[in-house]
């Protein structure tokens, strides 16, 4: 039988134990760090390992039944805040040297607030990236969503890449089209909303300038794709990208989105249609490769939540 992994230097303060698999031992991840730990039961060790405490050449390993390769060190470090399987796990559907794109699902943060919020899509996408690379990746902030925004989002996992890809969102290049909808029933089949937005550069909070404000330039395309009465969907092209500009140019124009919980024009009942969060979702994304310039085209299915209102809108329940 393969001898159990020799452990190289002793554990600190009962927090943290290593080892280097020997030639030829291939031992499973969870076996590994019970046979270094014997005074703890072997789901435990798992549990360890699921949890996130355990490294692999400073690396953290979630699959208890991963090879330890040969050389590799191996520790479990408790000291480390748990993370749990449903906390960490995205969809990433593009990955490669330069670049990663995610689908953030609605209720987590891009990035984190001032307040230092440590479960944020940059922290998954950086943990996601790790295990691929099986390294610490670097992970540039191209563009943002709204905590309840769902839907796709481009990181740059090299610097050169991050200078590209934001000089795309400023010269406009970048194509983003959203699903909305909106309360009541629009007039026309397509519009654009070209209004100005100001703020107060403190709470992050716009709305749209008044006749004599002096305010940032915004341009918001639309076109109706399902008419429901009492509600619109709509698909949205962006052609600036302001902090919440979807949110408050139809809130302005007097159709808020469903579930808006903040812009909302005068009159316009909260709970008009019922729903959890805005109904805004970033469906489709264009940009070109930063490193070769080809076109990159990813598109992202409405989540379930948001199906389920369509579902409801077209049975007719929702009506005010």
């Amino acid at each position: 039988m393969p001898r159990s992994p020799r452990t190289t230097d002793p554990p600190r303060s009962g927090h943290t134990s290593e080892s280097r698999a020997r030639r030829g031992e291939g031992r499973r991840l969870a076996r590994v760090v019970h046979e270094l730990h014997p005074e703890v039961s072997f789901s435990r060790a798992k549990r360890a390992v699921a949890d996130g405490q355990v490294l692999v050449d400073d690396v953290p390993v979630r699959d208890p039944g991963a090879l330890v390769a040969e050389g590799a060190r191996v520790v479990w470090r408790r000291e480390l805040p748990i993370e749990r399987e449903d906390m960490v796990r995205i969809e990433l559907v593009h990955a490669d040297a330069d670049v990663a794109v995610v689908v953030k699902p609605a209720g987590l943060l891009t990035v984190p607030t001032p307040e230092g919020e440590k479960d944020t899509l940059l922290s998954r996408v950086a943990l996601a990236v790790a295990r691929r690379r099986g390294e610490r990746p670097y992970v540039g902030v191209v563009h943002r969503l709204d905590r309840d925004t769902s839907g796709l989002v481009v990181f740059a996992t090299r610097r050169a890449a991050l200078a590209d890809l934001q000089a795309q969102l400023l010269d406009r290049s970048m194509g983003r089209v959203y699903d909305a909808v909106v309360l009541g029933d629009l007039a026309a089949e397509a519009g654009t909303i070209d209004r100005t937005l100001i703020g107060d550069g403190v709470r992050r909070r716009r709305w749209v300038a008044r006749i004599g404000e002096r305010g940032k330039t915004a341009v918001t395309h639309w076109r109706v794709v399902e008419r429901f009465g009492v509600a619109t969907r709509v698909r949205v092209t962006l052609e600036t990208g302001r902090t919440h500009q979807i949110r408050i140019h139809f809130a302005a124009a007097g159709f808020p989105l469903v579930g808006e919980p903040v812009y909302r024009a005068p009159g316009v009942e909260p709970d008009a249609i019922a729903f959890g969060r805005q109904a805004l979702h970033a469906g489709e994304l264009r940009f070109r490769h930063p490193r070769d310039g080809r076109e990159m085209v990813f598109e992202a299915a409405l989540p379930e939540d948001l199906e389920r209102l369509l579902a409801e809108l077209r049975r007719g329940r929702m009506a005010r």
